[in-house]
């Protein structure tokens, strides 16, 4: 009876797990869904194999990469609570920090990809390759493995029970660092990035030898203003653990679990309805499936 009175007590100090873990698995179901559909898409649409769409699909595997990581994370906090090895901990811990970072950095690398195709490709070919993408693909995946690193090699990371396995907020030093190197750094990036080349695109535009606007600036501002609003999306899903590390309010860390697991799934959403060539596809497609069920009369 004690040991069940202690149990309950120590539990009603971390999350209710019990209403978070379902809502952010509903999350991390459409989020995974969608992905795989973004990838078969792309994969079996000769149309769609470009630069752009290759930088699509690395953010999706991110996503799936995430989402995976967090579905076993919740495998060990619920259904093997015995487990309670602290390296073990670490390692799960790590895995997730390496999956918030891969999705972060994946935005970072499309912002470089615009980078290359809007202004570096007017004067260099290579700008424009797939072999410079996917050197910078693989570029970004040696990123994500490094940057998670302290979680290994420090022991602030520990089993606790029932709390998933993050750096706790009495070590401030690796907080600080969390938000800075997952965050604050790519985030920074990314709109410098984003606001240089929409003035250098804007200068363009408006020069004197240029008389009208061309096709390939409105699909340069097009692309970037997806791209921007794509990462907003999914900015907007860690405010919640933001505040959290900033006020110690225990709803938004359960806040936070749940909004980034569907800030995933809406980001997913979004690419498809943002980004023009995959819409035409898949409307092309819908219609050739209905036209093929139709009927005969």
């Amino acid at each position: 009876m004690l040991s069940t009175i202690t149990t309950t007590t120590v539990r009603q100090k971390f999350a209710n797990y019990d209403v978070v873990i379902p809502l952010s698995m509903a999350g991390v179901l459409i989020a995974v869904i969608i992905a795989c559909i973004i990838l078969i898409l792309v994969i079996f649409t000769k149309r769609l194999h470009t630069v752009t769409h290759l930088l699509i699909c690395n953010s999706s595997i991110s996503s799936i990469f995430y989402c995976i990581v967090q579905c076993i994370n919740y495998i060990f906090l619920v259904l093997i609570p015995s487990e309670m090895n602290d390296s073990a901990c670490r390692w799960r811990g790590f895995f997730g920090y390496m999956a918030v970072a891969a999705v972060v950095y994946s935005y970072l690398a499309q912002a470089i990809s615009r980078f290359f195709i809007s202004i570096l490709s007017t004067k260099y070919r290579w700008a424009m390759s797939f072999k410079a993408h996917i050197s910078l693909i693989l570029i970004q995946w040696v990123i994500v493995l490094l940057i998670p690193l302290p979680a290994l090699v420090t022991k602030d990371i520990y089993y606790r029970p029932f709390a998933l396995c993050w750096v706790p907020k009495k070590y401030t030093l690796h907080i600080t660092y969390t938000v800075v190197a997952y965050y604050l750094i790519p985030a920074a990036l990314i709109f410098i990035i984003y606001i240089y080349i929409y003035f250098r695109i804007k200068r363009r535009r408006n020069s004197i030898f240029t008389i009208r606007p061309t096709g390939r600036t409105h699909r340069d501002l097009e692309v970037l203003y997806n791209i921007m609003i794509l990462f907003a999306i999914y900015t907007f899903g860690a405010i919640p653990t933001i505040l959290y590390l900033s006020t110690g309010i225990q709803f938004l860390y359960e806040m936070g679990i749940i909004s980034v697991s569907f800030t995933v799934a809406i980001e997913k959403i979004a690419t498809l309805i943002l980004d023009r060539d995959m819409r035409n596809m898949i409307k092309f497609y819908l219609h050739r499936s209905m036209t093929q069920i139709r009927p005969i009369s």
